[in-house]
């Protein structure tokens, strides 16, 4: 999915909807972005980082 498309599908969401991430210890929400610029020719890329703040 590319940025274009994740903005796209998240544009058709409720504005005040929390944002969640799948992971092996179960659902967390996000807690922040990564921009990873390309190199050697390989695509740029963002990573979801999940929020890390203990419950």
């Amino acid at each position: 999915m590319t940025v274009q498309q994740l903005m796209q599908a998240l544009a058709s969401l409720p504005a005040s909807a929390t944002v969640l991430l799948e992971g092996d210890s179960g659902l967390s929400p996000l807690g922040c972005l990564q921009w990873l610029p390309g190199v050697g020719g390989q695509p740029d890329e963002v990573l979801l980082q999940p929020d890390m703040t203990p419950d």
